[in-house]
């Protein structure tokens, strides 16, 4: 049908990478490219679970009827005939008739797979380095304690055991004069890194080794130093030494190559000096053809790599010098356009003055299956709030039933006994009482399936679990405008219960919080211990609960929400949960001011021996 309507858009489709094919409702292929032809055969016709999967019906994760609704989706397919896995764009394509067909875009990321395999496999051998390079590496705190060795910074100080190395202090019991410790600190902190620094460190023996140092510094994500990493080598073996430089920086070298995230660096002019292999694969142009050859303008919009400069010297995005978790598009080399998340930061010499950038391009795919988790995890939590209600009110009905039911058969066996077994009203009797027997049954079963065994509580972190559920939520609460605020108290003991019912309470808190919050604001969650009990504190600066609703919004089927995004069912699940556990919950707010949740849950305590 494409080809016919459409001869030169079927032939622009032709020329494209990509696979590209149309069905209609029934299933049946409306159009195939030729890159689909080449893949699957020409299936045109036919029904595309015929030709694309050998199967006789619909695929199990066809996601066709989405489509059809309106919907555009994004997933991975893997074709086992042909061995290749897709990165599948659907998309509703309306006919002038009023139908609407599937209009499927497929990316062959089969190699990319393997790359990703192949990324996975060399974290390995970044270990094996780590532990096997002849000169001593080492990573170490601000404040003068190592955080890892490799065994020959071990072998090289007279150190057997690495948890007694660790525990040294640094400018004590490392350096022969603690003043050359001041000396690197100020050199590395000025410059951001020190390169074969001479100096005497002291065995543990006491004996003096001179080495060089070479280092460079750990920053945190709002630029505060963490510490030192590098290498150490000793000076008596010149040769091993320039050896072990080498080898160093070819590891520095390749963890910037084997980045999944495509880095970056340019001059001052925006010439391209840096260009990892990430950027080649999500960019498309190779590095032998970019380096010191192209300007980094021709990969951003027009007029975005000045815009990105004026923002890295701004304060306004991160301090000046950073850019971070700008959304950013990129263009590849074939001209399709990526959207994305820049972080970028301008290098400095050691006079302050401005002498190259860099930046890291995070691809939004990631993001994306971030979302889809999250939307299953909230569709499991509604699934169950559903289940907890349904059961619940089987539960009453249940019991509400069986006190006249047992009256009623009370009533027959009384009444059989006064009947002759001869009798034909006997026989009806005995009827109508086998069939009351058999609908106490039936309720019996109906309170059998209100009461389904609970998950095995366990002994389990609140802090873990609130960290966890915080992670899922935060780029969609960052969306929101919505600010988080943690104070974890890390005192606080553990909790024997079901981790799963916890997560689904504190989920559906923290949803309310953000649906509370439709122009942003703050969410506090804090923890502390009170008389044997933890305390978990969620407050919003929302809209807040009325006076009058106050009192019910832990009753089933209570919601000031509309229909479309909610049933009042979550808060009451919560409340059961929580009363199950032993434990309790309230909440507290005033209308305009926002609303705060408090659970409290007993503490774990072991059993005694």
């Amino acid at each position: 049908m494409l080809k016919k309507d459409s001869p030169n858009l079927a032939s622009v489709l032709d020329a494209m990478e990509d696979g590209i094919y149309v069905i209609n409702d029934r299933y049946l292929i409306e159009f195939m490219n030729m890159r689909m032809v080449q893949d699957f055969g020409n299936g045109t016709g036919k029904k595309c679970y015929n030709i694309l999967q050998h199967r006789d019906s619909v695929c199990p994760w066809c996601r066709a009827q989405e489509v059809f609704k309106g919907s555009t989706v994004r997933w991975e397919l893997h074709i086992a005939e042909i061995d290749k896995a897709y990165d599948l764009i659907e998309l509703p394509l309306r006919n002038p008739d009023g139908t609407v067909s599937k209009l499927s875009i497929c990316r062959d990321i089969t190699q990319r797979k393997k790359r990703e395999e192949r990324i996975k496999a060399s974290e390995e051998d970044y270990r094996r380095l780590f532990e096997h390079v002849k000169c001593g590496v080492y990573v170490s705190s601000k404040e003068g304690k190592f955080l890892n060795a490799n065994p020959a910074l071990l072998e090289m100080l007279g150190y057997e055991s690495k948890e007694e190395f660790l525990n040294i202090d640094i400018r004590k019991d490392l350096y022969l004069r603690p003043e050359d410790r001041d000396k690197f600190q100020e050199m590395i902190e000025r410059r951001g890194y020190v390169i074969d620094y001479e100096v005497e460190f002291k065995r543990r023996d006491g004996t003096p080794i001179p080495v060089l140092l070479t280092s460079h510094v750990r920053y945190a994500q709002d630029g505060r130093v963490l510490g030192y990493e590098g290498i150490i080598v000793d000076q008596s073996e010149r040769k091993e030494m320039e050896r072990s430089l080498r080898e160093a920086h070819d590891f520095l070298n390749k963890i910037i190559h084997s980045s999944p995230n495509p880095i970056i660096a340019t001059d001052m002019s925006g010439n391209i000096i840096l260009w990892n292999r990430a950027a080649e694969e999500v960019l498309g142009y190779k590095a032998r053809d970019v380096i010191g050859k192209m300007n980094i303008e021709k990969i951003y919009p027009e007029g975005m790599a000045r815009k990105v400069m004026q923002m890295m010297r701004s304060q306004d995005y991160g301090g000046v010098g950073r850019l971070r978790s700008y959304p950013m598009v990129h263009i590849r080399q074939d001209g399709k356009v990526i959207e994305g998340s820049l972080s970028a930061a301008i290098i400095y010499d050691a006079e302050g003055k401005e002498m190259a950038s860099v930046g890291i391009f995070v691809d939004l795919t990631e993001r994306l299956e971030m979302e889809e988790k999250l939307r299953r995890t909230q569709e499991q939590l509604l699934h169950s709030e559903k289940l907890a209600a349904m059961g619940r009110l089987t539960s009453q009905i249940a019991h509400e039933l069986n006190n006249p039911l047992y009256g009623i058969m009370n009533t027959l066996e009384l009444l059989k006994s006064e009947i002759p077994e001869q009798s034909k009203r006997r026989k009806i009797l005995e009827m109508a009482l086998s069939e009351t027997v058999r609908l106490t049954d039936l309720l019996k079963k109906m309170l059998s399936f209100s009461r389904p065994d609970q998950e095995e509580r366990q002994v389990t972190s609140i802090k873990t679990i609130l960290e966890e559920i915080l992670l899922l939520y935060e780029k969609q609460l960052r969306e929101h405008g919505i600010r988080v605020v943690e104070e974890f108290d890390d005192n606080v003991g553990p909790v024997f219960a079901s981790r799963n019912q916890l997560r689904q309470v504190f989920l559906n808190i923290i949803a309310n919080a953000r649906d509370a919050m439709p122009n942003g604001g703050t969410l506090k969650v804090k923890t502390e211990s009170q008389d044997g009990n933890v305390l978990i504190r969620i407050s919003d600066t929302g809209t807040g609960i009325k006076k009058s609703d106050i009192n019910k919004i832990f009753d089933a089927f209570f919601t000031t929400k509309d229909s479309v995004k909610g049933v009042g069912l979550g808060l009451s699940v919560c409340y059961g949960f929580i009363k199950d556990h032993g434990g309790d919950i309230w909440v507290e707010s005033e209308y305009g001011s926002g609303s705060t949740f408090t659970i409290s849950l007993p503490l774990y305590r072991p059993p005694r021996q």
